[in-house]
C-alpha cells in the first residue's frame, strides 16, 4: 500500500538555486561510503563506474580518483552544472552528464563495475520507478558489478508520527518537538501512526529542504525484497558509523534515519 504520492516537484526542488547550491560545497562522504572504499581497496583501480544522482559531485571528489573511469549522472541539469563548474579542471578525464537512473539508455549493457546511487537519491521517485532503476542498473551492470546504494529506513521514522514519543520532562524539549510532530502530521494527511506501522515502505514529507521533498520510506526487509530478484550478497550498513547489521535484529533496532545497501548483480 502506498501512502502517498511522488510528484515532478521532487525534480523541481533539485533545480532550485538553493538546493543546487546546498550540494555544490557537500565534501564529506558518509560513514558507510568509507566502509565502501576499504572493503573494494583492491578492485576499485581496476573499475568501470557509474555516479548516479551525482548531485553537487560530493561523491566525485572521492571516487574519481580510486577508479579507472568514473562517469557522474544526475537528471538535474543545474546539478551537472555545478559539478562540472566544480571539477572543470580535470576535463577530459572526468565524465559528468544529465541523465536519468529510470531510463539510463545512453549505456550498453554490461558496461559498469560498480554503480552507486548516494545520498539516497533513490527515494526521490515514484515505488514504480524505483523498480525501473534497479532493472536498468541490472542492465547496464556487469555481471558481478557492485551496486550500493542507501535509502531512507521507515523503521526510524515510525516513532515520530507518535505523539507520546515526544514528551520528555524537559518541557522546552518536549514543545519543540510536539512543534516538529504538528508539521509532519500536517505535511502528511492522512498517514497516522498505525498506517506507519502497518505498512513495509511510505512516501512522506519529512523535514528535508524545508518539507518540499516527498520521500520514500523502507524497511530493511522490504528493500532487500526488493533485491533479491537481481542481486546476490545483499549486506545493510549503518549510516551513522559504517558497520553491517548483520542480522534482522540488528536491523530492525536500528535508528539510523537511513540504512545503506551493498549487493552484486547476479
Amino acid at each position: 500500500m502506498v501512502l502517498n504520492m511522488i510528484k515532478d516537484k521532487n525534480f523541481q526542488t533539485y533545480s532550485t538555486s538553493d538546493v543546487v547550491n546546498y550540494y555544490q560545497y557537500l565534501q564529506q562522504l558518509q560513514p558507510a561510503e568509507e566502509t565502501l572504499i576499504k572493503l573494494l581497496r583492491n578492485q576499485l583501480s581496476n573499475m568501470k563506474m557509474l555516479d548516479l544522482g551525482v548531485g553537487g559531485g560530493r561523491t566525485t571528489k572521492h571516487f574519481f580518483p580510486l577508479v579507472k573511469d568514473y562517469i557522474g549522472v544526475d537528471y538535474s541539469s543545474s546539478m551537472i552544472e555545478a559539478c562540472q563548474q566544480r571539477f572543470s579542471p580535470y576535463y577530459p578525464s572526468i565524465k559528468l552528464i544529465v541523465g536519468d537512473a529510470r531510463k539510463l539508455s545512453q549505456f550498453a549493457d554490461n558496461s559498469f563495475d560498480l554503480i552507486l546511487f548516494s545520498f539516497n537519491g533513490i527515494d526521490y521517485i515514484s515505488h514504480e520507478d524505483r523498480l525501473k532503476v534497479l532493472q536498468e542498473i541490472n542492465r547496464v551492470g556487469k555481471s558481478g558489478a557492485y551496486f550500493f546504494f542507501s535509502s531512507h529506513n521507515l523503521q526510524a521514522i515510525e516513532q515520530s508520527f507518535n505523539w507520546q514519543s515526544h514528551l520528555s520532562l524537559n518541557i522546552f524539549k518536549t514543545y519543540i518537538d510536539l512543534v516538529m510532530f504538528a508539521f509532519l502530521r500536517g505535511f502528511n494527511g492522512g498517514i497516522s501512526y498505525q498506517s506507519i506501522k502497518e505498512n513495509s515502505y511510505a512516501i512522506l514529507r519529512d523535514e528535508s529542504h524545508n518539507f518540499r521533498l516527498r520521500t520514500y520510506y523502507i524497511r530493511a526487509s522490504e528493500q532487500i525484497k526488493q533485491l533479491e530478484p537481481i542481486f546476490n550478497d545483499i549486506k545493510v550498513y549503518s549510516w551513522k558509523n559504517g558497520l553491517e547489521l548483520t542480522t534482522n535484529h540488528d536491523r530492525i533496532s536500528c535508528s539510523d534515519m537511513w540504512l545503506y545497501y551493498l549487493c552484486r548483480l547476479q
